[in-house]
């Protein structure tokens, strides 16, 4: 059986490095918002280009932190809207309603799967303060588009960076550097993945920074002086530990994806398999390779009998889901196609050529 995701399999390259580190961990005596996370912090700062990293707990508590403190900072309030793509994970637009904003759904394009740029002009109204995109499944969004339309609109632009950890755009910016800020998860399944939950902000805007920083940590300013309102959102030293091991590697990893995707790209040819768009360029790092087949149910189904596993991202949208019932009545055509559709086939660093070439013969065969 070709597993969707061996993650043991993955982290073992690490396992030797990681023990040690965990030795070094136990022996420092320093097990919270110690000179790991500090490190780490410093290390993806420098890795994205911008000023600063703040560690957190997890890419939503990454996102939300980001709102609280610019509701903090008084950029935003209570009832504001945010614009978001409607085919995201549901995590993006928890987010915005977690922190009493308005999401605002707008459909993707379907061939990128990210926003559709034109859609979003028709959804900003006089409460639209920020849009949120999304760099789904690896690949960057629409840069030059969105900052335009943020710009002529006075809107924050916030990035939802957690599956497009390296990905680079044209001018050299990397995903986490295309927007006033943006939120990183390091989930284990992530290009960039810890061993337990974890996530980041980066941002080159220093007040931002500052104001997470204290958030994260109970809104203390020193030690038992509390400013402001905070929260618990702390990166975990250990996972800091483990993130600045494979950070190292992320680039040949990513390197690895895109090698992999392109044996896809290049060999599948099957009519009823619409392959997903990639440029060629290094704004996509293969987070997901997704794929789109109006028999779903049936491609699974014969993928497994064929040994393969795959996985769907994702079987629901957000605006069906019972947790936004208010959105359920929502008609979204294109998100709604996309999810009943998509497909996940396997792809990661430690995948073998000659799985994917066993794959690609299977896929053909449907």
């Amino acid at each position: 059986m070709i597993k969707f995701l061996d993650l043991k399999l993955i982290n073992k390259n690490f396992e030797k490095e990681f023990k040690a580190r965990f030795d070094a961990f136990l022996n420092s005596g320093q097990y919270i918002l110690g000179e790991e996370v500090l490190k780490f912090e410093e290390q993806f700062a420098a890795y994205c280009g911008v000023k600063h990293c703040i560690g957190v707990s997890s890419g939503l508590d990454a996102l939300q932190l980001i709102f609280e403190a610019y509701k903090l900072l008084g950029k935003l309030k209570e009832g504001d809207e945010v614009i978001v793509p409607a085919n995201t994970y549901i995590a993006t637009i928890l987010a915005i309603s977690n922190t009493r904003l308005v999401p605002v759904l707008v459909e993707p394009n379907i061939d990128t799967y990210n926003i559709d740029v034109s859609k979003i002009e028709s959804a900003i109204t006089e409460k639209t303060k920020a849009i949120l995109g999304v760099h789904l499944y690896g690949q960057l969004y629409n840069v030059e588009r969105l900052e335009e339309v943020c710009k002529i609109n006075n809107l924050l632009l916030i990035e939802d960076a957690a599956q497009a950890h390296g990905a680079q755009y044209i001018d050299g910016r990397r995903a986490g550097n295309v927007s006033d800020a943006g939120a990183f998860s390091f989930y284990p399944t992530k290009n960039l993945g810890a061993l337990g939950d974890a996530g980041a902000v980066t941002t080159n805007d220093t007040e931002l920074a500052e104001a997470i920083f204290k958030l994260r940590n109970y809104g203390r300013t020193s030690t038992y002086r509390n400013d402001i309102k905070g929260f618990n959102c702390r990166l975990d030293e250990l996972q800091a530990t483990f993130l600045s091991v494979k950070l190292k590697h992320l680039d040949s990893d990513n390197l690895k994806r895109n090698k992999l995707a392109n044996l896809y790209l290049n060999n599948i040819n099957n009519s009823k398999i619409t392959l997903p768009y990639f440029s060629g360029e290094k704004d996509h790092v293969f987070h997901q390779f997704v794929v789109r087949c109006e028999e779903r149910g049936k491609f699974v189904d014969y993928t497994k009998n064929c040994d393969i596993q795959t996985s769907v991202h994702y079987p629901i949208p957000p605006h069906k889901q019972k947790a936004f019932y208010g959105y359920n009545t929502l008609s979204l055509r294109v998100t709604e196609k996309m999810h009943k559709t998509v497909v996940s086939l396997p792809l990661h660093p430690a995948l073998k050529i000659k799985e994917i070439n066993k794959i690609v013969k299977a896929v053909n065969k449907f």
